[in-house]
């Protein structure tokens, strides 16, 4: 039997604008390599504490806000394919000066409050790329897939999420392997933050070699090129034809519409996503992994060695994500997927409030990111980028992925100093918001497997 698809084009897409992903996880798990160093450097030599810290290796995220919250209005206004360029040359000149924060302004090795606040102003400079990455990469993906790969193709963006930041694991323990302390805390982290301009310039470029989605083509009224797309999608005769009808059936009443058009009901549980997303605590684990290990008595070196073991298991469980989301579902996984975290968070609470925190707790905390990374990694991800009607969708995944990225600097920041509070009652916080993800799921989240966008928005008409 033919597939009614071109796979060869579809995947050559996909794989461009994956790569937008993989500087998503790359340029947010850079700093657990570096955030020690960063402290030493800029955080103790300017007498911070916890909190100053906390902040420094977030900042990131108020930059991943603002990237959020602008992508609908960019997205709509240049285009999915031009905005994605834009978030390209973010993150390269971030890379840049985050390396090298000194650059014009500053003296090396003569660290000031400016210098802080230069180094923290290119991380979120890289920030609003990351955020706009996030919210158009799966936008794209989702409006170019055919609906019976869809939940696959846009899992393969969390996949390439999770590969940058396992890319970035190897970049930053391969730069520290063998060298002093001191050698990483004067040279070491700036290596860390530049290494990301190599794919970031390349994703710039791969770019222009890449349509326009149809979708955004049929919204501004080019449905001449919208058609020429969909041809070059789809394998079967006519159906490029039927898909742009469809597309043009729910922009019959205009390219404009208000967000609360389909009802409050798509928008909050799109916010309810992504806020829950973030609330399980996924990124306290990403950002913070060297320093968990190290608690735990592991060497340094050791530590960002065992972050490596972590990524390797967070690509598998990503994979298996994108082989079952086609065939399972989005909401039998995303509920399993927070069953696995609440028992993997709450075991590191009674560990922790025992004191018994060793090498083994390893393997409580491989069992929740394993479960995030086959649940509500991929998944959330795929249901904000068909979840929403075409004439609101840059709208509203730009807000839900503005709830997301403020709640991930809610809970990153935090972090140290409910860490220094209780870790046991900071590690059970993360166990009760797996709970209630999963009764979220149960009782408010449609399931969409195999439905094209269209009729996805027919759930929101009726």
């Amino acid at each position: 039997m033919n597939k009614a698809y071109n796979a060869t084009y579809i995947f050559g897409i996909t794989l461009v604008a994956t790569l937008g992903g993989l500087l998503f996880g790359y340029d947010t798990a850079v700093i657990s390599g570096a955030e020690k160093s960063i402290q030493a450097y800029l955080i103790h030599s300017l007498g911070f504490g916890a909190f100053a810290h906390g902040v420094t290796v977030s900042s990131a995220l108020i930059g991943c806000i603002i990237g959020g919250a602008v992508s609908g209005f960019l997205s709509n206004r240049l285009g999915r394919k031009r905005t994605l360029q834009l978030a390209g040359f973010l993150f390269f000149t971030s890379a840049l000066g985050s390396a090298c924060p000194e650059f014009l302004f500053f003296e090396k090795d003569n660290p000031t409050m400016g210098l802080l606040v230069m180094f923290n102003f290119y991380r979120v400079w890289g920030g609003i790329g990351v955020g706009l990455a996030s919210a158009v990469c799966p936008t794209y993906i989702g409006e170019i897939a055919p609906a019976e790969i869809r939940g696959r193709l846009v899992s393969c963006n969390q996949f390439a999420i999770i590969f940058g930041m396992l890319v970035v694991y190897f970049v930053n323990w391969g730069i520290a392997n063998g060298q002093t302390i001191a050698w990483i805390n004067d040279i070491g982290w700036r290596y860390m933050f530049a290494s990301e301009a190599i794919p970031a310039g390349l994703f710039f470029m791969l770019l222009f070699f890449v349509p326009e989605t149809p979708r955004y083509l049929a919204l501004v009224g080019q449905e001449q090129k919208a058609l020429s797309v969909l041809e070059k999608i789809n394998a079967v005769g006519e159906r490029a034809k039927e898909i742009l009808s469809e597309i043009k059936d729910t922009l019959h009443e205009g390219t404009k519409a208000k967000i609360f058009s389909y009802g409050k009901k798509v928008i909050i549980i799109g916010i309810l996503l992504s806020v829950f997303q973030q609330f399980v605590g996924i990124n306290v684990v990403l950002y913070y992994a060297p320093r968990i290990f190290e608690s735990m008595g592991v060497a340094r070196d050791a530590s960002m060695l065992q972050t490596i073991v972590m990524g390797l298991v967070n690509v598998i469980f990503t994979v298996l994500a994108i082989i079952t989301v086609d065939k399972w579902g989005r909401k039998p996984l995303l509920i399993t997927g927070s069953v696995g975290m609440a028992i993997g968070m709450i075991a590191l609470s009674v560990l922790s409030w025992f004191d018994i925190i060793s090498i083994h707790t390893l393997l409580f905390i491989i069992i929740f990111s394993a479960s995030f990374m086959m649940s509500w990694g991929p998944i959330c991800w795929v249901y904000i980028s068909e979840l929403f009607p075409n004439k609101i969708r840059g709208q509203a995944v730009a807000i839900a992925v503005a709830f997301q990225w403020f709640a991930n600097f809610l809970i990153s920041s935090t972090y140290p100093g409910m860490m220094e509070f209780s870790s046991s009652f900071t590690y059970s916080f993360y166990g009760a918001m797996a709970i209630l993800s999963a009764l979220f799921v149960w009782k408010m989240v449609p399931e969409t497997k195999g439905k094209s966008l269209e009729q996805i928005e027919k759930i929101w008409k009726k």
